[in-house]
């Protein structure tokens, strides 16, 4: 269930990762409806690893990953395996456990942020995007900037 992206285009590239297939499909569409993304959706952690040399831009990761195969990376450990190979790309953790110290366990593992699935992840995920983003070109600014001194 993928939408591979056409080359050469300069759309932000997000991962959606969760075994949820309704929730998986409701994502995709907000983002496809209101922004200009590269999508790609995976049911599982081991697919969004196994996919990472499509080079996303940002990760955005269920929490459990465990309904469709009890075996399967759970969404800590496909943070920890994304962060060893590719320490660099933003994910954000997504689940509808409203503890802190799950929030807070997600910020030791490296994640960027922690989102609550309700009415507004969708708002937040958004703004989370759009601050990284806005970050990258302040930064990218900056750096020309510092070039040419």
């Amino acid at each position: 269930m993928n939408n591979e992206t056409k080359s050469g285009n300069n759309r932000i590239k997000l991962f959606l990762v969760d075994d949820d297939a309704l929730f998986l499909k409701s994502l995709e569409i907000e983002f496809l409806h209101n922004a200009d993304f590269a999508i790609e959706t995976f049911a599982t952690g081991e697919l969004c690893v196994e996919n990472l040399s499509h080079n996303p831009d940002i990760i955005i990761l269920d929490y459990y990953l465990d309904s469709i195969d009890k075996n399967a990376m759970n969404g800590m450990e496909t943070l920890d395996k994304i962060k060893s190979i590719h320490p660099d790309i933003p994910v954000v953790m997504l689940s509808s456990q409203d503890k802190i110290d799950v929030a807070i366990n997600c910020m030791h593992h490296k994640a960027l942020d922690y989102v609550v699935k309700s009415e507004t992840a969708f708002m937040r995920l958004r703004k989370i995007i759009a601050d990284i983003f806005s970050y990258k070109k302040i930064e990218k600014e900056l750096s020309w900037y510092m070039e040419r001194m």
